[in-house]
């Protein structure tokens, strides 16, 4: 591959199941973004943090109440240490730090080097060390260390690895927010200057892109002025002043988006939504895709080695799916949900029936996700399960360890699978993590979602499920909104959205049109199996074709990269 040109900076990447580098969602993005870039050849290299004690390992008691450990796995088995080294400084602090490497390996064997960044040396002082050991663990002190680390520190390793002829640089999400700062700093620096000039603040801007995924305010960070200049330092702070002003806070978007040429959202409702948060700032839409190859599962895969050759190199060629003979489509789907329900049986003693209809819901558990939503009226399951047809749950999904309104969704959610025995048989598999999204996403017959609108800024599980020819059943947000069509790829709860925020009452009639929709369409369209058969063909060949990593980054290229 030749020369660097783009840098991609994440707080978490997904790399390798057994890293722990990830939490959800995001992370797993980062890592499908990755994958695609190393397909396709790009220019690129990426920077995170090396996370030694992972997210958290999950673990439920019988009543569903969630603890959390730290993750153990051994750096030495998948990273390689490099000998450079980069330092920032905290406090007043010179806080050193090396780099692992791991290498992200494309189709045709073309590599995007991912770096690892680490404090965890001796030099540095005892706190010091742990400040990459946590994925958004701590307090505020601790993430806004972790921030310096990644968004400056990520800057200073590269410039230390030799990466002088860097063009882009990709800030995934507001945690890489001060990595401008160093940039404007270095322009300072080799212009003999001790601050930056507005000029230098016009050349930085063209350099820097911006992604940002979600609408929920808590996505966005934001640190107390009197923290900023503890952590970096007052002129620091009076620096980031000149970009622009704030009051008491600093929100790490504005910042971003102060100093990004490039700003995009990551669905066109999303994009939508931001532009209402962000009125001054001009702000595209590329949807999220997921990485083809590592989200189709063993049998699927073999399937459309033998009828569309060549669908690795090129997504959208999947598109010719629809012509598969139906029979092969349900033997291979039918291998993907016996390994899930070998799984499920074995680890949860849950019985649960390979021919029933199984519906999949796994989430960052978050109380907007709405996790309950379906278990709001028992009997109305119940009636369905007995009437129309029998079905069955799994669920899974890890809540964040200061979250209780999340953990207390878990506990629900065991209490409901308690009332519906032995009508409904329902399953919360442990530690949701990359190997048993794969299961999940291949294994059940229907994806079911149901966040806030408009909260769910994308979504990607749908698009794994797709990939493996499984429709959602969802409602309409994030990426559904663009590629369902009802009766065909999957079918929609709800109405579109038309407002701001979801009131309860309206929960209660997206509760009431995803039982109808599960008592009149889904569940009588499963156990026919032609026509059911007929809408997985259409999910993969509609949505698993467009919904890729491959068509996301060839937009990043044209619409960020290349300007």
């Amino acid at each position: 591959m030749s020369e660097a040109l783009i840098a991609y900076f994440s707080m978490e990447i997904a790399l390798h199941p057994a890293m722990p580098t990830y939490s959800g969602g995001l992370g797993i993005l980062a890592g499908d973004m990755l994958r695609a870039a190393a397909d396709r050849e790009l220019p690129m290299v990426a920077v995170t943090l090396l996370h030694r004690k992972g997210y958290f390992y999950q673990t439920l008691d019988r009543g569903g109440l969630q603890t959390e450990d730290a993750v153990e796995w051994v750096v030495e088995d998948f990273l390689e240490a490099l000998p450079q080294r980069a330092a920032v400084t905290i406090e007043g602090r010179t806080v050193h730090m090396r780099a692992w490497q791991y290498d992200v390996r494309g189709v045709t064997g073309a590599v995007v080097p991912v770096y690892l960044l680490d404090s965890d040396l001796p030099e540095n002082a005892d706190g010091d060390r742990c400040l990459t050991h946590w994925l958004y663990g701590g307090d505020a002190f601790y993430r806004l260390c972790q921030e310096v680390i990644l968004g400056m520190g990520g800057v200073n390793m590269l410039r230390a690895l030799g990466h002088d002829g860097l063009r882009r640089f990709h800030m995934n999400e507001g945690h890489a927010s001060l990595l401008p700062l160093a940039l404007l700093d270095e322009r300072a620096h080799k212009a003999g200057r001790s601050s930056f000039t507005h000029d230098d603040i016009e050349e930085v801007r063209q350099q820097c892109v911006f992604t940002t995924h979600t609408p929920v305010p808590a996505g966005h960070d934001h640190f107390p002025t009197d923290l900023l200049s503890r952590v970096l330092g007052r002129p620091e702070v009076a620096a980031i002043k000149a970009v622009f002003s704030w009051d008491n806070y600093l929100n790490m978007t504005y910042l971003a988006l102060n100093l990004s040429h490039y700003a995009n959202g990551v669905a066109k409702r999303h994009a939508e939504v931001l532009r209402q948060m962000f009125a001054q700032y001009r702000i595209d839409a590329i949807t999220n895709g997921v990485h083809a190859t590592t989200w189709t599962s063993h049998s699927f895969q073999a399937l459309f080695d033998r009828h569309i050759p060549g669908w690795r190199e090129e997504n959208f060629t999947l598109r010719y799916a629809l012509s598969i003979p139906p029979q092969d489509v349900w033997e291979a789907h039918d291998k993907a949900k016996r390994q899930l329900m070998d799984h499920v049986n074995r680890t949860t003693n849950a019985g649960m029936n390979v021919r029933d209809l199984t519906i999949g819901f796994a989430r960052r558990d978050a109380t907007y996700k709405r996790g309950g939503l379906l278990f709001r009226d028992l009997e109305r399951l119940k009636h369905i399960a007995a009437n129309v047809g029998q079905l069955q749950i799994l669920y899974a999904g890890k809540a964040h360890p200061q979250d209780e309104g999340a953990k207390d969704v878990i506990k629900r959610i065991f209490q409901a699978g308690n009332s519906l025995k032995p009508n409904v048989k329902v399953a919360y598999l442990a530690n949701y993590d990359w190997q048993l999204a794969q299961l999940m996403t291949a294994g059940v017959d229907v994806w079911l979602n149901t966040p806030q609108p408009p909260l769910e800024a994308s979504g990607t599980s749908g698009m794994k499920a797709a990939l493996n020819v499984v429709p959602s059943l969802s409602i309409l947000d994030g990426w559904w909104i663009e590629g369902y069509i009802e009766g065909v790829t999957g079918c929609p709860i709800g109405d579109l959205p038309n407002r701001a925020q979801v009131s309860e009452d309206q929960s209660s009639r997206d509760a009431a049109s995803l039982y109808d929709k599960l008592e009149q369409v889904v569940v009588p369209l499963f156990y026919r199996r032609d026509p059911f058969i007929d809408v997985m063909r259409h999910a993969i060949a509609l949505n698993g074709s467009f919904f890729n990593t491959q068509r996301m980054v060839l937009q990043y290229v044209t619409k960020a990269y290349l300007q």
